[in-house]
């Protein structure tokens, strides 16, 4: 049988997407691959595919033995313009590590997007067409999923949120690109809501607006809460907890958050940004500013009809983006990986035209 070994120390920085994302695609990658390979975690054995989730130094220096044994596939899940935003850095430091990713991602025999509009910026940076998929994040229905209006009273009554309070809810680590500001001056506007954020600040003191953010939470608005890093484990309990999920975000790839919430049938309100238009469609509400946001909101919490049709628009987003659709991607993906493999005797540079390209 053959082995696809899933390489990731993403569980090093808690509250992090990427982490989300990798334990979803694991246990989705052994449902559909079941009779046809073994999928193993961080093992050190030989492997047919080593798949890396996050570009962690040792996996990158590990690629020249593994390449001799199988095909390397690399997950992006970010590029230095969505990083520049979320940590600080000083400036020869980061431009070593923008350098470091890049040639990790080059280093791959395929790579994994989760956004489509990654595959153009991939390319800009030097990796060829070829080598790029896009597949989307899941979220499975058993650990995201509606809970009945008893059970809600009883998760607000836990986190002391009124009964009959319309409670906006975000969740994400808390950096400037994230919209915590947004977040605050909305709820500002809106004295009447209750305004929840879940997540921390997963990078310590290098998450970019760290100073800021510390700041503003020592002086809060009387209707808003910061619940910290909540495990992962309770988090459908918070999401049934709200009315509306509100996503400020300047800087996105494919949130997990997003998709937990469509599972859970809240409507979701995000930033009109170019990069949702190829995944988000019409299933989520849109607003440019500030002013765009309460307008929503208000529309939300005083029309049942416009809140019916809004959550209902996020969970036909969760069927778009169900098991069954995205494992059969995930199913051919490897399939025609396995095949072209098998079609290449020598691994030394497999999809590379010019070998030395592949490691600058």
């Amino acid at each position: 049988m053959k082995r696809i070994n899933m390489l990731s120390k993403a569980d090093m920085v808690k509250g992090q997407g990427v982490l989300s994302a990798h334990d979803e695609q694991v246990e989705l990658a052994r449902q559909v691959m079941e009779h046809r390979a073994m999928v193993l975690e961080n093992a050190p054995g030989p492997s047919d595919i080593t798949h890396y989730h996050s570009i962690n130094p040792e996996f990158y220096l590990s690629a020249f033995r593994r390449r001799r044994q199988g095909a390397l596939v690399g997950y992006v899940h970010f590029l230095p313009e969505t990083v520049e935003n979320s940590i600080h850095l000083p400036g020869p430091v980061k431009k070593l590590f923008y350098r470091y990713m890049l040639s990790f991602y080059k280093r791959m025999d395929y790579l994994v997007t989760v956004n489509p509009v990654f595959i153009d910026k991939l390319e800009a940076y030097g990796i060829p067409r070829g080598k790029i998929t896009y597949i989307p994040n899941i979220v499975s229905e058993k650990n995201f999923y509606p809970l009945g209006k008893e059970e809600k009273r009883k998760i607000r009554e836990k986190y002391g949120i009124r009964p009959e309070a319309f409670t906006v809810f975000c969740a994400g680590q808390l950096q400037k690109r994230k919209g915590v500001f947004d977040f605050l001056e909305t709820a500002e506007k809106m004295p009447e809501c209750e305004f929840v954020w879940a997540g921390g600040f997963s990078f310590g003191r290098i998450s970019e607006g760290y100073e800021e953010i510390r700041a503003q939470m020592d002086h809060l608005p009387e209707n808003v809460r910061f619940l910290g890093l909540i495990d992962r484990k309770e988090m459908n309990q918070i999401y049934n907890m709200a009315d509306v999920m509100f996503l400020p975000s300047y800087e996105e790839l494919f949130p997990m958050t997003i998709l937990e919430a469509m599972n859970c049938r809240l409507p979701i309100l995000v930033r009109d940004l170019d990069i949702y238009r190829p995944i988000l469609f019409d299933y989520v509400q849109k607003g440019r500013d500030q002013g765009e946001f309460v307008k929503i909101l208000k529309k939300l919490k005083e029309d049942p009809e416009f809140y019916r049709e809004s959550a209902d628009r996020a969970f036909t987003g969760h069927k778009f983006y169900s098991r069954e659709h995205v494992g059969s991607m995930w199913k051919s993906f490897y399939e025609r990986v396995f095949r072209e493999t098998e079609r290449v005797p020598d691994r030394s540079g497999i999809l590379w035209k010019d070998k030395k390209q592949q490691y600058i």
